[in-house]
């Protein structure tokens, strides 16, 4: 079955998502994660999206208008962002990132810059900002909702 969203490619994609793997996330994060997050998991979980980039109002280390990521991190598996060994908790510990929410994206930089849900200004149960982090380890906003970041995506410059 062909996905407008995921590219074929079955790198960064966890095991099928279930309810029980959420939950066992969330719980381990302390955090809810978003419905448009979860519903984009249940049709893959984690992958390589068609469209990778996001246009910012500002210069980032990869450029002066815009971040690429390479993929999408779901839940379980190696790649997940509950896995002990490359996951959210370890991504932040490792890299010096914000403990300011979950890591949910692989970046082409592979861990000097990230994407991240934020939820300083929502609380553990609230609906994050998505936010980019680039190596000054300062949280900037690229979109107020997971949903928004996905409708931000697009394909990526020359």
């Amino acid at each position: 079955m062909s996905d407008e969203f995921w590219e074929e490619d079955p790198y960064y994609t966890g095991p099928p998502l279930t309810g029980e793997m959420v939950r066992g996330a969330e719980a381990l994060l302390g955090v809810s994660l978003p419905r448009a997050y979860v519903e984009l998991l249940a049709r893959r979980n984690g992958g390589t999206p068609r469209r990778r980039c996001v246009f910012t109002p500002f210069p980032t280390s990869w450029a002066p208008d815009h971040i690429e990521i390479r993929g999408l991190r779901g839940i379980g598996g190696e790649w997940g962002i509950d896995s002990p060994e490359l996951g959210s908790r370890y991504m932040v510990e490792e890299w010096g990132y914000p403990d300011v929410g979950v890591v949910i994206c692989q970046m082409p930089s592979a861990g000097h810059d990230t994407v991240m849900l934020d939820y300083r200004g929502c609380g553990a149960r609230g609906e994050p900002a998505v936010v980019y982090v680039d190596e000054d380890r300062v949280p900037r906003q690229i979109a107020s909702s997971f949903a928004g970041f996905v409708a931000a995506l697009t394909r990526c410059p020359d």
